[in-house]
């Protein structure tokens, strides 16, 4: 399927960030001591392409629903997935000292600071779900894209605590559950959210499941240069060349698209899909 002519995606995300950037911000107000306040903050200020809310908000309007009902949702994926940035560029971890342009959390306020305000933010996710509606089935989903099952098993391979990555198979394996899941689980968040049955709920998986594959080569395409200099992690076009990487991604973007047919009002997820192979960033 296309996207609407009449379908405007910055007119859509402009009407809706706002709202969510502001409840955002608004976690920790009643936390201590300030200069924690501060800490956790600082990893949800540094301009993230928001892709994760935008899938929830996509998928609660995709069924008919409406963006607010999606709110809570949006806001609780934001806060575990900044978690896992915060983690991620732990020395311990991948080691890095920026992100997005800026000093990542533990280069400003040290490590052991770092490693509270990823607890910080994983802890106050599920403290978002837990005032929404639905609060059961939507905290299950989001241990689910978060846990052993999910973004911790992705973590896990990708340390090497199951061997090397060393063919396409494994490495889809890994980036399912690092990255894949955590995308289905916000588009699946958003469904739940807005009252989704179990047909929609199908539906939306598999694009949610096409999407985070689409998302992840594409991101080794233009990680490229940086992959392949000695030590570099495992790619898409490590193992299938560049121009391979790009059909395979826009292979699984097809895909994502052609799961969306018959939704209510499916632009929004089609527009986030086809993003995901036309960014630059």
């Amino acid at each position: 399927m296309a996207t609407s002519a009449e379908f405007s995606f910055r007119a859509w995300t402009a009407g809706i960030l706002p709202l969510f950037e502001a409840k955002l911000l608004a976690q920790f107000a009643n936390a201590r001591p300030d200069l924690l306040v501060e800490a956790c903050r600082y990893p949800l200020q540094t301009g993230g392409k928001r892709v994760r809310p935008l899938l929830a908000f996509g998928a609660a309007e995709a069924i008919g629903g409406s963006a607010q009902a999606a709110l809570d949702v949006a806001v609780a994926v934001e806060l575990l997935h900044t978690y896992s940035l915060v983690h991620d560029d732990l020395p311990c971890m991948d080691n890095d000292d920026e992100r997005r342009g800026r000093p990542t959390v533990h280069k400003v306020y040290g490590d052991g600071v770092a490693v509270l305000v990823g607890d910080a933010l994983l802890t106050e996710a599920f403290a978002v779900l837990a005032d929404a509606g639905r609060a059961g089935a939507l905290v299950r989903e989001l241990a689910a894209a978060g846990g052993a099952s999910g973004m911790i098993a992705g973590q896990a391979y990708d340390v090497g605590m199951d061997g090397p990555i060393a063919d396409v198979e494994r490495l889809r394996l890994l980036h399912r559950a690092k990255t894949g899941a955590l995308i289905r689980g916000a588009v699946r968040l958003g469904a739940i959210a807005a009252g989704a049955g179990d047909a929609h709920l199908e539906q939306l998986t598999r694009y949610a499941e096409e999407v985070g594959l689409a998302f992840q080569v594409h991101d080794d395409v233009l990680d490229a240069d940086q992959d392949n200099k000695p030590g570099g992690p495992p790619s898409f076009v490590k193992l299938l060349g560049l121009d391979g990487a790009r059909a395979v991604a826009r292979g699984h973007m097809q895909a994502a698209l052609d799961a969306l047919v018959g939704l209510p009002r499916p632009e929004p997820l089609a527009a986030i899909a086809v993003y995901t192979v036309e960014r630059s960033v």
